[in-house]
Parts: C-alpha cells; sequence; structure tokens
C-alpha cells in the first residue's frame, strides 16, 4: 500500500508539486520566451522609422514645395514655412513639445512615452530629407501623391503600433474632456488647418489639402487591410443543409450556421454566412441557384478578413 502511495505521490510531482497533502497538484509556471517580443518590438520599431522616412520624404517633396497643408502638425508648418520663413522640422518639433507635455499630464505617463519616439524622429527626418528634388510642382499631383506617400507612412506607424503624436494628441485630449467622437475631434484639427490654410495663403490650396487629406486617409485603409477584397455571404434558403454541403464540398470554403426566425411568419430557419474571396462570388452564386433558385442571397464587401483560409494577423 505505501508502495503504490508512493508512486502517486511521485505521479504528482511530475505534473506539479503536492499542495500540503490535499492531493491537488498545482501545475508547473513556464517563463514566456523573450526573443519573439523582443523580435515584435525590434520590427515595430523598424516600421515606425520606415513610415516616419516615408511621411518626411513625402512632405518635402510633394506636400511643402506646393503649399498645400493636408492637417496636423505638419499642415501647421508648411503655414509658419510659406508665411515666416520658419524650417519645418523646427516648427514641428517646437509644436510637439508642448503637446506632449500635455499628452502626459491629462491623458496619462503611458499615452504620452508611445507618442515620445514618433514626435521625435519624424521632424529629424524631414531635417534630413529636406534637400530632396520636387518631381511636380502642380498642386493637384502634389496632393494626391503626397496623400498617398503620407498615408503609406501613417500606416506604416500605425502598424508599428506607434504615433507621430502632434494633433492627433490634441484630439486625444478633446476628446477626453469634450465627450465628442475621436473621428469627430480628429476631423475638427484638420478642418482648422485647412481652414487656416485657405484663409492665410489661398482657397485653392485648402481645397487641394482637402484632396490631400482624402487620399491620406484611403491610403491609410489599404496599408491597414491590404489590397485582398474579400466577401460576406448571407444564404436563406428552406434547403440550407444542401447548400451547405456543395459550399464545404464543392467550393471548399467553411461556412457558420445561424439561427434566425422570418420576421412575418416566425418560422425558424436557418441563415448560412460563408466568406470567399472576390473572384469566388460567381461559383458561389452558381452553386446556390444549382440548389435553390429561390434561395435569398446578401454578398456584401468585407473591409478584412483574420483566420484560416484567409490571412493571420502578425
Amino acid at each position: 500500500m505505501q508502495a503504490v502511495l508512493g508512486a502517486r505521490n511521485e505521479q504528482k510531482a511530475e505534473h506539479g508539486r503536492v499542495d500540503g497533502g490535499a492531493g491537488k497538484a498545482k501545475p508547473r509556471k513556464y517563463r514566456k520566451s523573450r526573443k519573439p517580443l523582443l523580435n515584435q518590438r525590434v520590427s515595430n520599431l523598424l516600421s515606425i522609422l520606415a513610415g516616419a522616412l516615408v511621411i518626411a520624404a513625402s512632405f518635402n517633396s510633394f506636400l511643402l514645395p506646393n503649399g498645400i497643408a493636408s492637417g496636423g502638425i505638419s499642415g501647421v508648418s508648411v503655414l509658419l514655412e510659406h508665411l515666416y520663413g520658419f524650417t519645418p522640422a523646427y516648427s514641428q518639433w517646437a509644436l510637439n513639445i508642448p503637446l506632449f507635455l500635455a499628452g502626459m499630464l491629462l491623458l496619462g505617463r503611458r499615452f504620452g512615452l508611445q507618442t515620445l519616439f514618433g514626435s521625435a524622429i519624424l521632424p529629424l527626418f524631414v531635417l534630413l530629407t529636406a534637400n530632396l528634388g520636387v518631381p511636380t510642382e502642380n498642386p493637384l499631383l502634389a496632393s494626391i501623391y503626397g496623400g498617398i506617400g503620407v498615408g503609406l507612412g501613417l500606416g506604416l506607424v500605425f502598424r508599428g503600433r506607434g504615433s507621430t503624436g502632434g494633433t492627433d494628441l490634441a484630439a486625444q485630449i478633446l476628446h477626453r474632456y469634450t465627450g465628442l467622437s475621436l473621428g469627430l475631434c480628429v476631423a475638427i484639427m484638420d478642418g482648422l488647418v485647412i481652414a487656416a490654410a485657405g484663409i492665410l495663403l489661398s482657397p485653392e490650396n485648402a481645397l487641394y489639402a482637402l484632396i490631400g487629406l482624402f487620399v491620406t486617409s484611403k491610403t491609410i485603409d489599404i496599408v491597414q487591410t491590404g489590397l485582398a477584397v474579400s466577401k460576406v455571404a448571407f444564404i436563406i434558403s428552406s434547403r440550407s443543409d444542401e447548400i451547405a454541403d456543395v459550399v464545404l464540398n464543392d467550393l471548399d470554403r467553411g461556412l457558420t450556421s445561424l439561427d434566425a426566425h422570418g420576421g412575418y411568419t416566425g418560422d425558424a430557419r436557418a441563415v448560412l454566412m460563408v466568406v470567399v474571396s472576390q473572384n469566388e462570388v460567381p461559383e458561389l452564386k452558381r452553386l446556390v441557384q444549382g440548389v435553390d433558385p429561390d434561395a435569398f442571397v446578401i454578398i456584401s464587401h468585407t473591409a478584412e478578413v483574420l483566420g484560416r483560409g484567409f490571412k493571420f494577423e502578425g
């Protein structure tokens, strides 16, 4: 008997420490490897550096020479350069410092430190790329290509979980203390800069700035979600089991069956949700119509799909 008990205690000891003779084994605590975390931090740092460099190059090549102040601290520095001849990099540093301190004070130390690196490195790159050539003096082309460059750079900074500070900090503060949505606060800040450009430079400059701001926002979306277009389909049919079978076996796509009830009849029915790539949509429609020509199918665009068969978040 003692031998049996001893063997059992040895087995428990292999899986964890016996807790005070109570017979409960505590699991071992495994230390997580620091290497993946370090690699992620290095990757984020490189992404922020690359993004800041692209923003600075686009600013000096397209926006600044053509007087396009498309929002943010960079837009304010364009105004100061054209009105008073202030060097944009120095203006950006000078404006970022009080905003950074306000962010530390009003939003918390952690939030402020997250923006410190981007707020410091972007003006440095603006200073280092100040002598780049000017590919075009056409303000329309400059607003489009400058917007693409800034959007690409900001997308890389955001993928690196960073921030360039500036009026984004001011928008966060406004959001915190007014209760307005963050998107509206960002729009207010950018709108004030663009309105100032329209008053101090010319209304035409403000119109070009709006184009640049629009292109920037769309480019950020592309960088964040990618170019791959996916569709989500909702299929309502009395023959949902047969449709599920052809989707799983012929289209080789997974699906989810959702319990639903008809709004008029109140009858229970299944709604099949299927996510497919854009080029699979015609085949999906063909398969569904082949099973049930009267099926009700809703197909809509989806911005991003993560998971098996599509892509995984890195």
